[in-house]
C-alpha cells in the first residue's frame, strides 16, 4: 500500500477573509452573551452549524470557510506565534 500525503496551501488573501470571517463570528457570537470560543471549537469540531449563531449572519459566513484550512491556519499560528 502506498501512502501519499497531501499538502495543503492556503493563499494569502484566503488567510485574511478567514480571518475577517472569524472574527466577525467571534463577534456575533460574543454579543448574543456565548462563549466564544466554546461555540467556536465545537463547530470545527463536529461541523454542526447550530453551535454558530444565525445573528448578524455568522452561521453562513462560517461555513464559507473549508474547516480544515482554517484548523490548519490556527494549529499554525498557534505553533509558530511570536
Amino acid at each position: 500500500m502506498i501512502d501519499h500525503t497531501i499538502k495543503f496551501t492556503v493563499p494569502c488573501d484566503d488567510k485574511e477573509n478567514m480571518r475577517l470571517i472569524l472574527r466577525s463570528v467571534f463577534d456575533s457570537l460574543n454579543e448574543k452573551g456565548y462563549n466564544p470560543i466554546n461555540q467556536i471549537v465545537g463547530y470545527l469540531l463536529t461541523e454542526d452549524p447550530t453551535y454558530i449563531t444565525n445573528y448578524q449572519n455568522a452561521r453562513s459566513l462560517i461555513c464559507k470557510l473549508d474547516r480544515d484550512e482554517l484548523m490548519q491556519e490556527l494549529v499554525k499560528n498557534y505553533l509558530f506565534e511570536k
